[in-house]
C-alpha cells in the first residue's frame, strides 16, 4: 500500500485520522486553524482518497507507526474521528510511546457493544441492503442522511456546504474502492484483545467529543470511555451530528486546542 499525506504548520506533531466515509479534506478547516500551532499531520487512511492497497491483510495502526517513523516522529498527539477514532484508540494502546494525548470523535473503542434502539437499526439495515448492491449514487446519499444529517431528523438539517463536501468525499471512495477491488477486499487486522477490554490501561491525556444528535452509540461509547480512561473528558457539542468538526468548526477548534493547551 502507499499512503498519501499533507504537513502542515510548526510545533508538536498533531496527527488527525478521518472518517469511513471522507478523506483528509474533510479537515480543511481544522489544518488551518492547528497549523498555526501544531506541526499537522494529515493522511488518507489505505484504500481512502488518494491512499492505495493491494487486496492484502493489513494493520491500520501499523501503517500510522510507519506514517511517523518515515517522518521521523517520536510521539504526536493523534485526533481521530469515526472509524479514524477507533484506530486511534486502538493504536495508542499498541503503541503508546508514540502518543503524547488523545482526542477521540463521535468514536468508539474497538469490541464496543452496544444494543441500539429499533429507529437506528433500520438505518444499518438500509445501510447494508444498498452497499450488496453497490448502489454508490444510492449508498451515498444515504451515508449523507446518517452521518450528516443525523439520525431522525430531518433531511436537509445540516448546513449544505458541508452536505456537498461529504457527500462528494463518499461517493469518489465508492467508485475508486469497487473499481480498484471487484472481487477480493484488502482486510483490516483488529485490535486483540480489543479496546473496550483495555480502556482503564490508557494512560495519556484523552478527550471525547460528541454531537447530541449522532447515533445514541456513540453518546453510549463515549459514557463508556469517559467512565473507564482515568481522567478522560467529554465534550458534548449541541446541534451536530456525525461529522462534528465540519458543522461547528469554529466551537471543534477551541476545545480541541484549550485541550491541548493544558500539555504544552
Amino acid at each position: 500500500g502507499k499512503l498519501y499525506y499533507e504537513i502542515s504548520g510548526e510545533g508538536h506533531p498533531l496527527v488527525l485520522l478521518h472518517a469511513g466515509i471522507t478523506n483528509l479534506r474533510m479537515w480543511d478547516e481544522q489544518v488551518e486553524e492547528f497549523s498555526k500551532q501544531y506541526q499537522v499531520i494529515c493522511y488518507d487512511a489505505r484504500t481512502f482518497g488518494k491512499s492505495t492497497s493491494e487486496a492484502v491483510e493489513f494493520s491500520n495502526r501499523q501503517d500510522l507507526l510507519d506514517l511517523l517513523n518515515h517522518l521521523n516522529i517520536g510521539r504526536a498527539n493523534i485526533l481521530g474521528i469515526s472509524r479514524g477514532g477507533t484506530i486511534a484508540i486502538d493504536f495508542t494502546l499498541e503503541f503508546p510511546s508514540k502518543v503524547s494525548s488523545l482526542i477521540m470523535v463521535a468514536s468508539n473503542p474497538s469490541g464496543f457493544n452496544y444494543d441500539e434502539p429499533e429507529a437506528e437499526k433500520a438505518y444499518s439495515a438500509r445501510e447494508e441492503e444498498v452497499s450488496e448492491q453497490r448502489d454508490i449514487n444510492t449508498m451515498a446519499d444515504l451515508d449523507v442522511e446518517m452521518w450528516v444529517d443525523g439520525p431522525g431528523q430531518q433531511l436537509g438539517r445540516a448546513n449544505k456546504n458541508v452536505r456537498q463536501k461529504v457527500r462528494a468525499m463518499t461517493l469518489e471512495h465508492y467508485q475508486d474502492y469497487f473499481a480498484a477491488f471487484p472481487a477480493t477486499e484488502p482486510t483490516s487486522l483488529p485490535l486483540k484483545p480489543p479496546a473496550s477490554e483495555r480502556l482503564t490501561s490508557i494512560t495519556v491525556p484523552t478527550l471525547i467529543i460528541t454531537g447530541n444528535l449522532d447515533f445514541s452509540y456513540f453518546a453510549a461509547a463515549a459514557e463508556v470511555m469517559a467512565r473507564d480512561i482515568p481522567n478522560a473528558k467529554h465534550v458534548i457539542i449541541s446541534d451536530v451530528a456525525h461529522m462534528v468538526n465540519m458543522e461547528k468548526p469554529e466551537e471543534f477548534n477551541k476545545v480541541v486546542l484549550e485541550f491541548l493547551s493544558q500539555f504544552k
